[in-house]
């Protein structure tokens, strides 16, 4: 029922987000007699684009504890909780950011992520499977490789991005559907005003542009992830980092447990294969392995 409710007040916030701020910006309409206001329309797609993209980065960390159902250790109850929290502090203090909030989350599969709206802001966390079945060392450089994401800026990267594609899906879909509905209507005295044609159309070409605009995000997402291996093995060691990525390899078995918005922030994704490929969040682990063993 909570996330129900969260997802709402989400879709609330964002359309009373993007009706302030055009209002503000005294963007009424996009729809004039003589046609499509092309700079009204891409205001308004690039405040409700990067609107939804903004929010749900506020909101990351309150959606990821839910999402995942983790656990915040506030005070350390035995030894292992305490190796994790100074591991990470150590770890952060070594990149140069604030002390994330540390969890542990309930899930079979060997998995951690990164989350947060800023460097000094973040949330750390690791699945239970990791824990029992890694080495020390091996756990480690996966939170190395979390705190990396979190010191190389890729969570707000990636919101400007998504916000950026958002904006060109919504505006090129809006001009398709309106040249379709243009047509179809062709000869009658429309007055400037749109038809069903328009509405259909549009929804048509952004789920269409949307599909093809989130291969740009993947790729994106597949380059940070070869970054943030970097950054775990600088912050770990590079041995202990391409011993964490072997390990994972072995988890491939188990179901991925983690949300769908938050596979681009763990460090263990779905193998895709094929055109898959191109919507895949992650670089196959023995890509990543390879580029490890290959750096200085």
């Amino acid at each position: 029922m909570m996330r129900i409710a969260l997802f709402l007040a989400t879709n609330l916030a964002v359309v009373l987000v993007a009706s302030v701020t055009l209002k503000l910006l005294g963007v009424d309409s996009y729809l004039a007699q003589s046609g499509l206001n092309y700079g009204s329309l891409l205001v308004f797609c690039a405040v409700f684009g990067f609107a939804g993209s903004f929010i749900s980065l506020f909101l990351s960390k309150t959606m990821a504890k839910m999402g995942t159902r983790t656990q915040i250790i506030e005070q350390p109850r035995n030894a292992d909780e305490r190796w994790l929290v100074d591991t990470v502090a150590e770890l952060a203090r070594n990149a140069g950011i604030g002390m994330p909030e540390v969890g542990v989350f309930p899930a079979q599969q060997a998995n951690a992520f990164a989350t947060g709206w800023n460097k000094n802001n973040a949330l750390v966390a690791v699945s239970s499977g990791l824990l029992q079945r890694f080495r020390p060392e091996e756990v480690r450089a996966v939170l190395a490789h979390e705190v990396g994401h979190v010191a190389n800026g890729d969570m707000v990267t990636l919101t400007l991005i998504q916000g950026v594609v958002n904006t060109f899906v919504m505006f090129f879909a809006r001009i398709a559907g309106y040249a379709v509905d243009s047509f179809l209507r062709r000869g009658e005295d429309n007055n400037g005003g749109v038809g069903i044609g328009y509405y259909i159309t549009t929804f048509v070409f952004e789920i269409i542009f949307g599909i093809l605009a989130s291969t740009i995000v993947a790729w994106f997402s597949r380059r940070r992830e070869y970054r943030a291996d970097e950054a775990g093995a600088d912050l770990a060691s590079k041995g202990a980092m391409i011993g964490a990525l072997q390990r994972l390899k072995a988890e491939y078995g188990l179901p991925n447990e983690l949300p769908g918005q938050l596979n681009a922030f763990g460090i263990n994704g779905q193998l895709k294969q094929g055109l898959m490929e191109l919507f895949a969040s992650h670089p196959p682990l023995d890509d990543r392995i390879a580029a490890l063993s290959q750096r200085g």
